[in-house]
């Protein structure tokens, strides 16, 4: 799943629940350059069906927007959704380097939900165990061979050159933290139908879920409980969110039950993490994506858990104009993960 040797120019592409997202930037180290980016809506039901007309649709999309957007190239790194990742941390003996790969190939059979012959492994060193000091700890991660197949082959019929697939959680910490942070740091990235949470230390992801709650659940509790209609009930979600004192607080009341069921698995990735790395403590929380557009959101997440929060900024590390920062902040919260895909070096 990684960058082919000696290739320097391409793009980022995540194709999401809602949005497909392009971003290319120029460099051979951080930060580079903005060149081009772009954005295209879509039907939810284009990125999960099977049939065979719905693919159609979405590769047109996709075509669509690389025309729009004018690509130089067609080398492309592709997000891959963390609802199809499996990943984990685990503790291996310490082997020389030469013997490590082996090692955690043979070990992954008892470690990963697939078997190893049908599935794509990676994984990252991130040093010394926290509970063994004998051992080494990496971050083991794993994809079904026939789910990367079918996406390589779908984008390779439309003359994309697919160079690297990268779990969207990756993307997404390289782009809303600073390459060179050790701090302790949890992301939030709501999307329609998950959020993944991400807690970064020590300059790696050190723990990554994704919980199947999203701004659809929230979307759906607020028609449900308003007794409204889906349009209004977004209307009304977008407006007031968690304001406890607006509408005599009736959106908080009929949407507190889906955000604090997604805080209990905020919470026992805290303790998992806080159990784990004793001695690493947690600085803030950044949110993004619908996490960071639904009003008072990011102040209940901050009360909740007595963590600063800030909203993520996916243009931290690129280079750009500065006549352009107003626009590329209103976009912020949609593009980290492709911006976190163009910012891979080799």
């Amino acid at each position: 799943m990684s960058i082919l040797s000696g290739v320097s120019d391409f793009f980022g592409l995540d194709i999401d629940d809602t949005a497909i997202r392009i971003v290319q930037l120029h460099g051979s180290s951080n930060p580079k350059t903005l060149v081009k980016y772009a954005y295209q809506p879509i039907d939810t039901r284009l990125v999960i069906s099977d049939a065979p007309a719905d693919q159609e649709k979405l590769l047109k999309a996709i075509s669509g927007l690389l025309a729009q957007a004018n690509m130089s190239t067609n080398n492309v790194a592709v997000a891959i959704s963390s609802q199809k990742v499996f990943t984990t941390v685990v503790d291996i003996d310490r082997l020389p380097a030469n013997e490590l790969a082996k090692s955690i190939r043979y070990q992954a059979d008892s470690l990963i939900p697939t078997p190893v012959a049908e599935s794509k492994i990676d994984w990252a060193l991130l040093g010394d165990s926290p509970v063994d000091k004998s051992k080494l700890e990496i971050l083991l991660s794993s994809v079904a061979n026939n789910y990367v197949e079918r996406q390589l082959e779908m984008l390779e019929s439309i003359g994309l050159n697919v160079i690297a697939f990268e779990p969207d959680s990756m993307a997404v910490a390289r782009a809303l933290i600073a390459p060179d942070s050790k701090e302790g740091q949890i992301i939030l990235d709501m999307g329609a139908i998950g959020t993944n949470i991400i807690i970064y230390a020590n300059g790696s992801p050190h723990l990554t879920r994704n919980i199947t709650t999203g701004s659809q659940a929230i979307f759906r509790a607020a028609t449900e409980n308003l007794n409204v209609d889906n349009d209004q009930a977004n209307q009304y979600v977008m407006k007031f969110g968690l304001s406890e004192d607006k509408l005599e607080g009736q959106v908080y009341k009929a949407l507190i039950n889906i955000v604090d069921t997604l805080c209990a698995e905020i919470e026992k990735s805290i303790k998992f993490f806080t159990s784990r790395y004793p001695n690493i403590k947690l600085e803030r929380i950044i949110v993004t994506g619908s996490a960071a557009t639904l009003p008072e959101f990011p102040l209940y997440i901050a009360n909740r858990f007595g963590i600063n929060v800030e909203i993520g900024n996916s243009w931290r590390n690129v280079s750009y104009s500065p006549s352009r920062q107003n626009e590329l902040l209103a976009l912020s919260n949609l593009f980290s993960t492709a911006v976190g895909l163009a910012e891979r070096l080799e």
